[in-house]
Order: structure tokens, then sequence, then C-alpha cells
């Protein structure tokens, strides 16, 4: 499908954008979710301690990270068809007000000593549920907040305010659960209140007027409507077999990596500094997102994006037991901003406002999907083979997707504007 209108055009990153700082609306959105996204970092990193202290079951703290995974996987397309369906702001606003009551609910509970794993397997399903939808309805409504030229930058400013929340989050979840147990869940609970509010202070539309003509058909007939727009798009249909293996790679890349330094007697200390390592890349890289996309083209990116993390990947399997390990996977992931950038600038200039929240869910859900599998297979692997060649395989999964990229119609169809 090639882009008939002029929103298309700035997606490709082949013109200069207008300045996105000076963009009152988008930066209090963005604002806020730096605020709330920090406050999910702390909660996640203090969920499974909550629970492993209640239980002293790391099956059990495991399972809470497990549903959260599930749920939110469920909820992935139907957040889709609801961002589409209903008022955007509206949408936000009750997941923001959902979360502020779950969390403010279990941080009261443990600090009355009353908390139990049930409680918390409900509020991670509550939560997931209304992440993928809050998530949905805000990538959605970016369209609405800023000028065309400003889509991919947007993009890539949602991109450094995810890895920087992942660098900071952790640890300061971390800390606050030292000082109380309740205080990363009540922390949680007033970063969604601050987000309800920034909300509530934005006055631009965040989607284009609805009628029953546009609004389409509901239940499976619409999630089935977002599903045709990208398997009817040759660049997105091809994109998808690409993303899938390159999301487990890196996610089982990770997982092994760390297992790996914690078999060979690393410290904790040192363990940890390797998913610093690799989220400082990533944070790096969205950084550089703007500047990048700029010069490369979105299938150039791909490309190079592609065999490079084939190449760092090996080189960070032959550094298995060595926190050095983190330091090619951090270099591999500092293209993967630029290409999420330019990809759904891309995507979101070049699909309907009503089709947004579907489309967008699909490519998520299938380009993440089989991510959740790599911890599986990694553990499967470190299980039978040395660690340097458990890596391998995954680097092996990138070449593969290196080489279905350099040969794919799909692909060259965007270069060549087919």
């Amino acid at each position: 499908m090639r882009p008939t209108t002029e929103d298309a055009v700035p997606a490709t990153g082949t013109e200069p954008s207008p300045n996105l700082w000076r963009n009152r609306a988008f930066n209090l959105l963005w604002t806020s979710q730096c605020l709330s996204d920090l406050g999910s970092a702390m909660a996640n990193l203090a969920l499974p301690l909550l629970v492993l202290q209640m239980t002293g079951s790391p099956t059990r703290a495991g399972l809470v990270g497990t549903t959260g995974l599930l749920a939110g996987m469920v909820c992935r397309l139907p957040a889709g068809i609801v961002a589409d369906r209903f008022d955007r702001r509206r949408l936000m606003v009750v997941c923001d007000a959902l979360r502020i009551v779950a969390f403010a609910v279990l941080g009261v509970a443990v600090l009355a000593d009353a908390a139990s794993l049930a409680m918390v397997l409900v509020l991670v399903v509550v939560n997931a549920a209304a992440n993928a939808v809050f998530s949905t309805a805000e990538h959605a409504a970016v369209r609405n907040l800023v000028r065309p030229g400003q889509l991919s930058d947007a993009v890539a400013r949602n991109e450094a305010r995810s890895y920087g929340t992942q660098l900071a989050g952790p640890q300061l979840g971390g800390l606050l659960f030292g000082l109380g147990r309740s205080l990363p869940f009540l922390g949680n609970a007033l970063s969604y209140l601050l987000s309800l509010a920034a909300l509530l202070a934005i006055r631009e539309p965040m989607q284009e007027p609805r009628d029953k003509a546009v609004a389409g058909p509901s239940g499976r007939a619409a999630g089935a409507e977002g599903v045709r727009f990208v398997l009817g798009n040759p660049f997105l249909r091809a994109l998808l077999l690409i993303a899938a293996p390159l999301n487990m790679a890196f996610t089982g890349m990770l997982f092994a990596i760390i297992v790996s330094l914690q078999r060979s007697g690393t410290s904790s200390y040192l363990v940890g500094l390797a998913s610093t390592i690799f989220a400082v890349g990533g944070l790096l890289g969205a950084l550089a997102a703007p500047s990048l996309q700029r010069r490369l083209r979105l299938p150039t990116l791909i490309l190079v994006l592609s065999w490079a993390t084939a190449v760092l990947m090996a080189g960070s399997a032959l550094l298995s037991t060595s926190v050095l390990a983190a330091v090619p996977l951090a270099a591999a992931v500092f293209l993967g901003p630029t290409a999420n950038a330019a990809l759904f600038g891309y995507q979101a200039a070049i699909t309907p406002d009503h089709l947004q929240g579907r489309v967008f869910s699909v490519i998520i859900l299938a380009a993440t999907s089989a991510a959740a599998l790599a911890p599986v297979l990694a553990g499967l692997l470190l299980d039978r083979v040395s660690s340097t060649a458990a890596l391998m395989v995954f680097a092996l999964i990138v070449g593969i997707a290196a080489v279905t990229a350099t040969f794919s119609s799909g692909i060259r169809s965007m270069s060549t504007g087919t």
C-alpha cells in the first residue's frame, strides 16, 4: 500500500520536522506518562518481591509476572477495538482511575498486613488490561496531537521515555520497598493521579469526529478490519515476519546472559549492571533516533538493524560468561528505537484514524507474542548446551530474519513506493 496523503511523507524520515518541544498537548501527555511509567517500573519490581516475602515461593512470585504478560496479550486486540470505538480521552481517564484505586487499595492492604496472593493477582490482571487499553489509546491519539512532521519524533520521544524509566524505576522501586513495603504501590497510585490531572488539562481532540458510517462493525468483525489492513500492506506484512524473531531474540539473549552470569558466579551487582548496560543502549538510541531517521530510510534501517544485530549477538555469545556480553547487545539495541519511531510514524501516517487502535494492536501483538517464549527457550538451551552455544541460537534466529529482510519484496515495496 502506498501513502497517498501528505501525512505519510514525514513518517519516512526524509523531511525535517517542526520543534516538538513547543507542542503543549503532546508535552503534557509525554510528561505525565514519564511519571506514570516510572511508577509502573517501581511497582513491577516490588510486586514479585512482595509475593516472595508473603509466600516464600519463587514459583508464586514468577506467577505474578506470567499472569501480567498473559493478561496483556489477551487484552491487546480488544484494546484496539475499544480505542477505535470510544472516546480516547475518556478511556485513558477511566484506565488511570482504575489503576489509582487498584494500587491505592494494595498499598493500604500492605500497610495493614492484609495483602494476599489473590489480591495481587487480581491487581495484576486489572493493571495489565488497563495498560493495554491506555497504551493503545495513547498511541492512536498522538497523530491528532502533533503535526504530520512531528509523528516520528513523537514516537522517538516515547521510546526514550520507556528506556529512561526502565533505568530509574527499578532502582527507585527497590529503594522504596526497602524503606516500606507499601511505598512503591502508593507511589504508583500517585503517578497515575498525576497522569490523570495532565490528561484533563489537554484540551485538544484526541481523535477525528466519529459517525456510524466511519465507526464500522463491532466485535470480531472490527478486529478483523485491523488484521486485514496490516496484511493488505506488503511492507507491514513483511515487517511482522522480521520483527517477531528480532524481539524474541533480544528477550532471550538478555535472559540467557543474566542466567549465564549467575551460573558463573558473577556478583549480583554485576548481573544487574548487565541489564543497565542494555537499557543505556536503548536510551542512547532513542535520543539519537530523530537525527538517525532523517538520514536513513526505514527499509535501510531494517536491513542495517537486522544484520548488525546478528553479528553483535554472535559477539555477545562469545562473551557469555562476562558482563561485557551486554555491551554488544546494547550496541545492537541502539538502532531499535530509531526503527520503531520510523515504523510507527509510518503506520500512524498511513492508517485511517478510525483504525489506529486496531492496527497498532495487531502489530504489537504479532511482533511481541513470540518474545513470551524466549525465556523458556533460553532455559531449555542452557540446560542442554553451553552458554555460548545457547546464545548463538538467538544470533542465528536474527540471521534468518536478516536474510528474510534482504530478499523480501514487501520491504523493497516501500523503497520503490509501490
